[in-house]
């Protein structure tokens, strides 16, 4: 690829400016510390994969609102639906009456969901409330409390979804954690220093144990996994894994569950991603790109399992909002018109293509171990030693991740050792952006 003709990183002020500097001292003054911040910028304004920041420096977004931005920025479809909207209807709540919609886009996701019987959808606000409410349908389908999950999970942060997420940085000093959660070995291959072939035998020999040593396989409701780990790592469950988890559900009479919150939506080149493993979830969880950044989260399960739930026994007072349910619906549309399935498998090969020649680079430290992912959502590890496979320090990612925000890419961290580039750029990127962007990051790692 050649180098793009037009420069769209536009830097006036050192990074942070002083104006984001002087916004960030507010926020540490009003908001509370627990909350994290990635980057030292403070955002006006975004068009597409572009951001411009308080001191009107233009910066390219490799993050898109931690995969909420398939779409881009600002979509004009997405906002004048919203304003359209906005002028009829702002709220009413589904729990008080009906607003088409609402309705419309449960109807759409229900003909768009991988599944071959006919399916029924709730809306919520997040993530993790869209996994809570699975959780709450698989239990009162099958009258079963147990749920497996894997290691390296991530699925929100709730008192419900830590117990169900893995790493322990998120969950110090909030447990109790809620109980019947048991959690299995992933198959991660890289990190596991095995071929994938053999990580899915040793992984589902302790699958198996788990069942014998951990819990009665009659008590488990459901297994939730994440067909692409999004915080831990960006890894992609093999797909003989999956098969033998489908095997598993059907034979015990458990259901699947896929937490398709990151890489749902066209970030892997298909709507969903479990399209790409050759088998059916019974729920599929969908949230941040599936409204261009507006909050909402789907559960979209077959119509036998989600009728489970006793009348009133699910719902909430915003979930479903009419705003984020016509965002949805334009961006579903813009997705379809614009091609952003193939897009995301385009912008994939492009990223690998950078990347991939990196891996044999002994110039660099920390070095590049690893370049994984489905479609668009491209993870890079980061090590100290290739034949060791010991992450880089969690510092040492920082510094790269600095140098490429200096200037002018947002870029962020994944993993469970932190030691991961995660790269979730908007589907609409153009060529040069992507270009101008992937040269910036590739840069930055040569200080």
């Amino acid at each position: 690829m050649t180098a793009p003709a037009v420069r769209h990183i536009r830097l006036v002020t050192e990074i942070p400016g002083p104006r984001s500097r002087a916004l960030l001292a507010r926020r540490d003054a009003a908001v509370v510390a627990g909350l994290g911040r990635a980057t030292p910028i403070a955002i006006a304004s975004g068009q597409g994969a572009l951001v411009t920041d308080v001191d009107g420096n233009t910066l390219i977004d490799f993050v898109s609102g931690i995969g909420t931005l398939a779409v881009g920025h600002c979509p004009p479809e997405v906002v004048q639906a919203i304003q359209t909207q906005a002028e009829q209807l702002i709220h009413l709540s589904a729990l008080v009456g009906t607003y088409e919609p609402y309705v419309a886009l449960c109807e759409r996701l229900n003909a768009l969901a991988p599944i071959s019987e006919p399916c029924k959808t709730l809306l919520s606000n997040s993530g993790a409330e869209g996994v809570e409410n699975a959780i709450k349908f698989a239990r009162a389908a099958t009258g079963r409390p147990a749920i497996i999950v894997f290691d390296g999970a991530y699925h929100g942060r709730t008192l419900l979804t830590l117990s169900l997420t893995s790493r322990t940085y998120f969950k110090k000093k909030f447990g109790p954690f809620a109980p019947e959660i048991y959690r299995a070995p992933f198959p991660y291959a890289y990190r596991m220093g095995v071929s994938e072939e053999e990580a899915v035998e040793q992984c589902w020999a302790a699958f198996e144990r788990m069942q014998i040593a951990g819990v009665d396989p009659e008590t488990i409701a459901a297994v939730l996994i994440e067909p692409v780990q999004g915080e831990g790592g960006f890894i992609p469950v093999p797909v003989e894994f999956m098969r033998r988890l489908r095997e598993f559900c059907t034979r015990n009479g458990s259901l699947l569950i896929v937490d398709e919150v990151q890489s749902g939506f066209g970030r892997t080149g298909t709507l969903f991603a479990i399209e790409q493993f050759g088998v059916e979830p019974d729920i599929i969880v969908a949230a941040k790109s599936i409204a261009a950044g507006m909050p909402l989260a789907a559960t979209i399960g077959r119509a036998r399992i989600m009728d489970c739930a006793h009348y009133g026994g699910v719902g909430g007072t915003y979930g479903g909002n009419p705003l984020a349910c016509v965002a949805a619906l334009a961006t579903i549309d813009l997705i379809e018109r614009e091609r952003l399935l193939e897009r995301a498998k385009v912008i994939g090969r492009q990223i690998r293509a950078r990347f991939e020649p990196l891996l044999a680079d002994d110039t660099l430290d920390p070095l590049v171990g690893d370049v994984r992912g489905l479609g668009a959502m491209i993870g890079i590890e980061l090590v100290k030693d290739r034949q060791k496979r010991t992450p880089a320090a969690a510092e040492e990612v920082l510094a790269i991740l600095g140098r490429a925000l200096e200037r002018g890419v947002l870029a962020m961290r994944a993993g469970l050792y932190v030691n991961c580039i995660r790269l979730l750029v908007p589907l609409v990127i153009t060529d040069d952006q992507l270009e101008e962007g992937l040269e910036v990051l590739i840069g930055a790692f040569r200080q």
